[in-house]
């Protein structure tokens, strides 16, 4: 069963309702995962992507902060969630279509500001979170099955608009890569973008601070698509749909895209 996939931290879903209809309607990927939604599951306008032909979904919410959302054509049955860190915020859920392939869908904890857990809670927090998924993939390794979502790390040099200048700048620092490249090995996980895209700068993020996004170009990659080993080799046709960070009262996130033959 052949479908496409995509990832979109949309940060709020309610503020940004049309910006989704728009991307389900010009681009249809079968699965949309949505990071931020900023909405109680409740309050997440299910009825306006129903009518764009998602009437499938799996979801957590949270009023004003995190959420996730699994929106999709196919039928998709909620297969869990976890509190990784103990935090008590909407920021994973799994949804299983099918065909057996598990989806997970993850927003992972920015870290604040300094990268310094002593002095910053918040980057605590998020070594913590990277860490359990760490260990859960360990207990439990996962197979046929797609990993996306906001992790808000850019792990390879190409990743970042400046190497250099981002080593100290939280999302690129050399604890969250390491961090993030156990989580992903834990899980045999194998980073689908990068397969399909081995070479050169490639992001996702560009700041609200910059009124020339696209001029400066001063991007990040923080929006991933893995897949276990098991069906990597099934994964193609990635892209990142940098226009869609142009469109009118946009997220800070262009949405990434991948499909899959399964």
């Amino acid at each position: 069963m052949p479908f496409t996939l995509a990832t979109w931290n949309i940060n709020s879903v309610r503020l940004r309702e049309e910006l989704v209809v728009k991307l389900m309607t010009e681009e249809g990927p079968d699965v949309l995962c949505l990071q931020e939604c900023k909405s109680p599951v409740d309050k997440i306008p299910l009825e306006a992507f129903a009518a764009a032909g998602y009437a499938h979904y799996v979801a957590r919410g949270q009023k004003g902060y995190n959420g996730v959302a699994i929106l999709s054509k196919l039928p998709i049955r909620e297969a869990g969630s976890m509190d990784f860190a103990a935090l008590g915020h909407a920021r994973h859920i799994a949804g299983e279509l099918e065909n057996g392939v598990t989806i997970h869908n993850f927003y992972v904890p920015a870290g604040g500001d300094k990268p310094d857990r002593n002095i910053n809670e918040k980057f605590g927090q998020k070594l913590d979170y990277l860490t359990d998924m760490r260990d859960w993939f360990r207990a439990d390794r996962p197979t046929r099955s797609i990993l996306v979502g906001d992790l808000n790390i850019a792990p390879r040099e190409d990743d970042v608009w400046d190497h250099k200048k981002l080593l100290k700048v939280v999302s690129h620092t050399p604890i969250e890569v390491e961090h993030l490249a156990a989580t992903q090995d834990a899980g045999h996980w194998v980073d689908i973008t990068r397969q399909d895209i081995p070479a050169g700068q490639l992001f996702s993020w560009w700041s609200y601070r910059s009124p020339d996004w696209d001029g400066a170009d001063k991007g990040r990659r923080l929006d991933h698509i893995w897949a276990t080993s098991d069906i990597a080799q099934s994964g193609h046709s990635s892209r990142v749909l940098r226009n869609v960070r142009g469109w009118e009262k946009p997220s800070d996130h262009a949405p990434v895209f991948a499909s899959f033959d399964l």
